[in-house]
Order: C-alpha cells, then structure tokens, then sequence
C-alpha cells in the first residue's frame, strides 16, 4: 500500500488530567504533557505506518519551530514529509487539548497554514504514482478543489477515501456534494453526517451520502462502534470495550485501520474491525501517535478483545 495523506497537518499539545482551567494566574499540577503530530492527514498517516503502510504526507505548514517538530515527529514515524510545504508568513496549525478525567477532549485551536493548501500546493505525480489517496479535510480548501484533485486520483486508477474536519453543526451538503462522485470511502462521524447532509436520521443521512456518489460510507459513533452504508445495505460493526484514557486520534486511527484493511483485500466488515482495533489501542493512552503496535499486534487485539454490546 503506498499512501498520501493529503490535507491537516496539526501539532497536538496535550495535557492530562484536566478538571478546570486555574482562575486567574493559578496553577495546577498535572500527571503528563505530549506533543503529538495529528490531523485528518498526519494523524492518519500515524497509524497507517505502524500498519505497515508506506505513507507519504501532504500539505502546509510554517517554518516556525512549531512546524519543525511537526516534521520531525513525522520522520521518525517513518512518514515521507517531502510533499509537505512550508509557508514563511504563516504560522503551523497547532492545538492545545486538555483532556479531562473521563477522556473528553475540549480544544484550542489555531488554524494555521493549513488554510493555506490549494491546487497549486497539490503533488500531482505523487498522487498519481499512489495505490492511495486520503484526503484529510477537503472543507478548508473547497469542494471544487477537492474534487480536482480526487479526480485526478481516480483517473489514475488510485483508491480514494475522504474524511471530514468540521463539527457536524457547521457542516452543509454543498460543501462536499462535488467530490462524493470520485471518493470510494467516505469515513464520517455520526455529527458529520447529520450536519452534512442536513438530514435528523443517522441512516437516512449517509444514505444520502452515497446516493449522491460515495461509495461507502463508514461512519463512526464512538463506544458504539461503526456503520457501513452501501447501496446495497447496512452493516454495524460495535466498538470494543477499553478504559480510555483520550479519544483524540481515534477516527483517524480508524480510517488508517479502515483503508489497511481495505488494501489488504478484507471485506469491509473486517477492515472495520481492524479500525475500531487500532482506534481503541491508540484511545487506551495520549495522543494521536499513542500506542506501539503492528498490523499483527492490531489483529491479535481485535480477536481478543471484549466487544461493547
């Protein structure tokens, strides 16, 4: 399987237990702070390497020293970071989460440079040249340019898959509706597919989705596991039973386990188990990048496992 992740690229600054922010210029003692890459894009390409996938990452970043240790982070995963660009005016996306005692994970964000990331930043030999094309976010650089660039992929015989970025509540229909026809995966959450497709009914929603072009839908719903929407039919695959520790990472580490999956010729029902395994072992610890395991460590787990329900 040789992937690019194209899209966000985020520099995660993690910090745990959390129960309230200190009034004033109060301090409080915490048990761990990570800095981890992460992002529709770079945390997928995380988990996709541990996978055995050779994954290269696209998009933009500064060249502040925030985008350094974004790119280092990513070496040392084994991660090619060549087809990312660097933006001197702009600064690197990054992220402070303060994870509370039961996993919930409310943000700080900073943009960045990801919004920078258009058709002229676009690697179009390296798409070409992949048996994959994740892309990570298509809403920051509008559904037209995402749809060029999916385009391209498909012309080119290379499997695409989308993941969204936006909470469902700022989500619309027309801001994906161009690309749907050229993307093979579509790997939402359940608050995405709802916004997105302006519909009140889970099923009704990616039904929708795939109407207009998606060819599966692989939506996910947290400790409730996932669901695959075709035009054939509907299929649930629960979510395995853990103690989480920070649920950042998890849909990424699915749509990494999802996509591995799919490149290994497993059915969709298998690939998303070997998601909701390497989304529960990245949720039993910090960050987006947590957790040393393989492909095999990945399988063993997902047959051994408790599921919910």
């Amino acid at each position: 399987m040789k992937v690019v992740t194209m899209g966000v690229h985020v520099l995660d600054v993690l910090v745990r237990p959390v129960e309230a922010i200190p009034e004033g210029q109060g301090a409080t003692l915490v048990e761990d702070i990570r800095m981890t890459a992460a992002g529709t894009a770079a945390g997928t390409a995380l988990t996709l390497a541990k996978l055995g996938a050779s994954v290269r990452t696209a998009g933009a970043i500064g060249t502040d020293p925030t985008g350094d240790l974004l790119v280092q982070l990513l070496d040392k995963a084994g991660i090619g970071t060549e087809l990312l660009v660097r933006r001197i005016d702009t600064s690197t996306s990054a992220t402070v989460l303060p994870i509370r005692p039961n996993g919930d994970r409310p943000t700080l964000h900073l943009l960045g440079a990801n919004i920078t990331y258009g058709l002229d930043d676009v690697p179009w030999d390296a798409v070409a040249e992949a048996t994959h094309l994740h892309l990570g976010g298509p809403e920051l650089m509008g559904a037209e340019a995402a749809a060029r660039i999916l385009a391209h992929a498909k012309e080119n015989g290379v499997i695409t898959s989308v993941d969204l970025l936006a909470p469902g509540e700022l989500g619309t229909f027309d801001q994906i509706e161009p690309l749907l026809p050229y993307v093979d995966y579509l790997l939402p959450n359940d608050d995405q597919v709802l916004g997105f497709s302006g519909e009140d009914d889970l099923l009704t929603g990616a039904k929708k989705l795939v109407a207009a072009g998606a060819g599966l839908v692989a939506v996910t719903r947290g400790g409730e596991g996932a669901l695959l929407v075709t035009a054939e039919g509907t299929e649930s695959v629960p979510a395995f039973e853990i103690d989480v520790v920070d649920t950042t990472g998890c849909g990424d580490a699915f749509s990494a386990g999802f996509l591995r999956g799919i490149s290994l010729d497993r059915t969709a029902r298998e690939a998303a188990v070997l998601g909701s395994a390497a989304a529960a072992l990245v949720a039993q610890g910090l960050g987006s990048d947590h957790g040393d395991f393989d492909l095999a460590e990945a399988d063993e787990f997902s047959m051994t496992a408790e599921v919910r329900g």
